[in-house]
């Protein structure tokens, strides 16, 4: 029996527990807003951005794509944990999506990640579905000596169904139970639900300015500026949206550091915001950065460098920047 729902904040701590058991680094900014994901977890070279919500209808397309995103520039796996929908509890063990952002429920992850247990159905318009693996069914066919008609018709479909199958299709439970009967063989392809391959549904919609919905009507000005001076230097900066943090910025010279995690703003946004980005670089393996227009003397809050957009200016080279941000960390 399916367990009652847990309400949200649960469900991030718990969560956040299973992601440490097995070994991951996290980071909860489930209070940070404006926040496309709750929880950011690190193990070796998996990166996770997690988005936890009681009742997945709540996403939209702008949020799952701000998600999709941001993972993708980070080089990480978006995944949205949730327990209902349309008025309906989730399935343990389905894997569904939406805009093309991978859903689980808690107990599923837990079965993935604390037992190994992969999930084995997605959720499809038209039901439940899992994946075949097609070698192996052609394989089983060819020992038992059977057509393609044969097998059609000994499981109520047609012949060029069984194809598609042998091709690596998606099948209806029934059928894959009516297949491994036949066969004595295991069809059914185990799905990795940080690999979510569903194209998106959502339209391609324009996003808002650099810095909208962030309350400071002086980032725009700042952010062009600040575009300027770290492109001059080589960066690649994202302007992000949704999201707990203004940019990021990567650089080539060194795979070892060369993604800064940015915020625009002034001290008091420093303030605010400054613990939420050092705990987001330290699970990315990267720095932080919050550039505001006067530091008055400050090197750092809460582990985060403050660098004056005149300095930042002054810099023409990525090694100069990095080292200053180094010196400016605790």
């Amino acid at each position: 029996m399916k367990e009652q729902i847990l309400p949200r904040q649960v469900t991030v701590e718990r969560t956040a527990r299973i992601l440490r058991q097995v070994g991951f680094y996290v980071a909860d900014l489930h209070t940070v807003r404006p926040s496309c994901f709750d929880l950011i977890a690190r193990r070796d070279s998996q990166l996770l951005l997690i988005k936890i919500l009681k009742n997945v209808d709540a996403i939209d397309s702008a949020g799952a794509s701000s998600l999709i995103s941001l993972a993708d520039l980070m080089h990480g796996a978006p995944l949205l944990i949730g327990s209902t929908s349309g008025g309906q509890l989730l399935e343990d063990g389905v894997l569904y999506t939406r805009y093309g952002l991978g859903i689980l429920t808690l107990e599923t992850l837990e079965d993935y990640l604390v037992k190994g247990i992969p999930p084995f159905l997605f959720s499809s318009p038209g039901g439940t579905f899992a994946r075949i693996n097609g070698r192996r069914l052609r394989q089983a066919r060819e020992r038992a000596h059977h057509s393609l008609g044969t097998v059609a018709t000994m499981v109520g479909v047609s012949r060029r169904t069984i194809q598609l199958y042998e091709e690596g299709g998606g099948a209806e439970v029934e059928v894959i139970e009516r297949l491994e009967q036949i066969f004595d063989v295991p069809l059914a392809q185990p799905l990795n639900p940080f690999e979510v391959t569903t194209e998106t549904e959502a339209e391609e919609e324009g996003g808002p300015s650099a810095g909208e919905g962030k309350g400071l009507p002086s980032i725009e000005r700042s952010m062009a500026a600040i575009l300027s001076a770290l492109g001059g230097q080589g960066w690649k900066v994202e302007v992000t949206i949704r999201s707990p943090f203004d940019a990021l910025a990567r650089h080539h010279i060194d795979p070892q550091r060369n993604l800064v995690v940015m915020g625009v703003g002034d001290l008091m946004s420093a303030v605010r915001r400054a613990r939420g980005l050092h705990e987001i670089a330290r699970v990315a393996e990267g720095w932080s950065l919050f550039i505001v227009p006067e530091r008055k003397d400050r090197e750092n809050i809460e582990g985060t460098p403050l660098v004056e957009i005149a300095e930042l200016r002054r810099h023409r080279d990525p090694e100069s920047l990095l080292d200053l941000m180094e010196e400016r960390t605790e």
